[in-house]
């Protein structure tokens, strides 16, 4: 089991490698503290209290994890208190829902190209943008297949 200090290292770290590459400061520790606890499960007063940040400050970052599927929110049974959840496989289920991101994105790259004729140069660059979404989409199916054979290989199924 892992010390105080060792987790509140890790927090820092994860938190700012996730900063890095591009999350907000505060989501990114929260991220990292629910990843690193004990169970994955944390009410907002503990993630509060563990972090040294105001509760209103946890509020917004775990409705934007939730939002983008990082976490989920669950209520405590007989309680009206929530815990927010990192799912042990949380990297793969967040990646997995890439088609809820993509989806949008390439509806509206689909009405731009039937709006701009082919000739518009803007035409190409959306048409590649565009395909290359699809290609991502595509991809993922087999890289999901794929980290599901890799998983029984490592023996980390459930």
């Amino acid at each position: 089991m892992a010390t105080a200090t060792t987790r509140d290292s890790f927090v820092e770290r994860m938190g700012g490698a996730l900063t890095s590459a591009g999350l907000a400061r505060l989501p990114s520790r929260v991220f990292a503290a629910l990843l690193v606890d004990d169970d994955g499960r944390m009410t907002a007063a503990e993630i509060a209290s563990g972090l040294g940040v105001s509760p209103a400050g946890v509020s917004g970052a775990v409705r934007y994890l939730d939002g983008i599927g990082m976490i989920r929110r669950e209520r405590e049974r007989g309680s009206r208190r929530d815990v927010f959840v990192v799912e042990d496989d949380a990297w793969h289920g967040m990646i997995a829902r890439v088609d809820q991101v993509y989806a949008p994105l390439i509806a509206a790259l689909d009405r731009g190209l039937a709006d701009l004729p082919p000739a518009d140069p803007a035409h190409h660059r959306l048409r590649l943008a565009r395909e290359f979404l699809a290609f991502v989409l595509t991809e993922m199916s087999d890289l999901d297949r794929r980290w599901a054979a890799r998983r029984a290989e490592l023996g980390l199924d459930d």
